[in-house]
């Protein structure tokens, strides 16, 4: 049986079109990543011109990672049933819009809003493309997936110098102009190779079921992976989001805290990379514990160490540590749920992900304005990292029980 018009066969899963769209989704999420982190750059410089607290100044962050998250879950959803290519150029479309509303709003609240834009704009750009390429690989999924995801963290090397000297020399909002203008110019056309489409009805057997026996029910284990996700990325976003402001505090200049941020996301480029390797042979549940533990640990090393030297060392640690953690969601996914659902339940386990970076962001924004310090801020990531490890501490143990059932039956 063929194909219908724009659907691919079976055959093309791990084929060279297979790698050719995972290439492509790499160069998407390299430049719509963007959305994720020149708020980050950008919220000292926003904070100057209107004149107002760190925990205002990040509003904007917070507002982008809802609009991402909650993106994250209709374009999930849309292309669970349309195919990746049309809520992609939707996304496309609203991330322009976005950032060229940031960069004409003429108050703190009209920007805060255009971020949400943004946001929904960017989320096309990561777990929706990770839930396409998942559909792609059999053998080598958690590999690919970590590979997809990693155009995230690429982003992050990236544009952050640029977007810091752009701000410096051009000032922030005609930056956020000419970045809507440039996402729009360069993503339209190089989305297109994404239009085919697997045909449903080839699909084989073993991949139109999970890969293992679920610890939980699915809703019960739906619901503790968003609560993981939250967590974790409240931890995660201690650094990632106030690197920047926090070296300009010590007396180390903004700039410094852009390279240390370019420089921890590089780290996590290999540290994605690395996940799913390691993924493909231990499962994302063992993977995910493995990159939580090492992210606690690079919290505590934030806490002990304050030099500029230190700060560049511990930032690279942070990236290597932490990066596997986010793909390994979407990686537990696929192995629990079945294929047809995964668009939808990958973008919300990344929805919660990115509610928790939300909540971080600001949460730490206001510890700082209590207490005028960042240590406060890192030990109450240190805590929401640990109901992390608990939490998939117990679908380890319930996996492994549930397992030894199935092997006894």
């Amino acid at each position: 049986m063929t194909a219908a018009a724009g659907q691919a066969p079976v055959s093309d899963v791990e084929s060279s079109y297979a790698w050719l769209r995972l290439a492509v989704a790499v160069a998407l999420a390299t430049v719509g990543g963007v959305g994720m982190w020149s708020v980050v750059v950008a919220l000292p410089a926003i904070q100057a011109d209107f004149g107002v607290d760190r925990a205002a100044a990040s509003l904007p962050y917070t507002l982008a990672m809802l609009g991402f998250a909650g993106g994250g879950v209709i374009i999930g959803r849309l292309a669970d049933r349309f195919g990746i290519l049309p809520p992609l150029i939707l996304g496309i479309l609203s991330l322009g819009a976005g950032y060229i509303g940031v960069g004409l709003s003429p108050s703190l609240t009209l920007v805060a809003f255009a971020h949400t834009l943004l946001g929904f704009g960017c989320s096309a750009t990561f777990g929706p493309l990770m839930a396409d390429i998942s559909h792609w690989f059999e053998r080598r999924r958690g590999i690919a997936v970590a590979i997809a995801a990693a155009g995230n963290y690429i982003a992050g090397t990236v544009w952050p110098p640029l977007v810091q000297h752009f701000i410096a020399t051009q000032g922030w909002r005609a930056t956020h102009i000419g970045i809507g203008l440039f996402c729009l110019a360069v993503m339209l056309p190089l989305s297109l190779p994404m239009r085919r489409r697997l045909a449903a009805h080839t699909a084989t057997a073993a991949a139109a079921r999970p890969r293992a026996v679920a610890p939980f029910s699915a809703p019960t284990l739906q619901v503790m992976l968003c609560v993981a996700g939250v967590a974790c990325c409240v931890a995660m976003a201690m650094p990632q989001v106030h690197i920047v402001a926090y070296c300009g505090d010590l007396g180390y200049g903004v700039a410094r805290g852009a390279e240390m941020l370019s420089l921890m996301l590089g780290c996590g480029i290999v540290s994605r990379i690395a996940s799913g390797f390691i993924a493909d042979r231990i499962g994302g549940v063992r993977t995910l514990l493995l990159g939580s533990l090492l992210q606690g640990a690079a919290l505590v090393l934030y806490l002990l160490f304050d030099s500029l030297f230190s700060l560049y060392v511990v930032s690279a640690l942070f990236g290597l540590f932490q990066g596997g953690i986010v793909p390994s969601y979407a990686i537990i996914v696929r192995e629990y749920f079945p294929p047809k659902e995964a668009g939808t339940r990958v973008g919300l386990v990344l929805m919660a992900t990115l509610v928790g970076m939300a909540l971080g962001g600001w949460m730490s924004g206001a510890i700082f304005d209590l207490t005028g310090s960042y240590q406060a801020a890192f030990l109450n990531g240190l805590a929401w990292n640990l109901v992390n490890v608990s939490i998939v501490s117990l679908l380890l143990l319930r996996s492994r029980r549930a397992n030894s059932a199935l092997a006894a039956a």
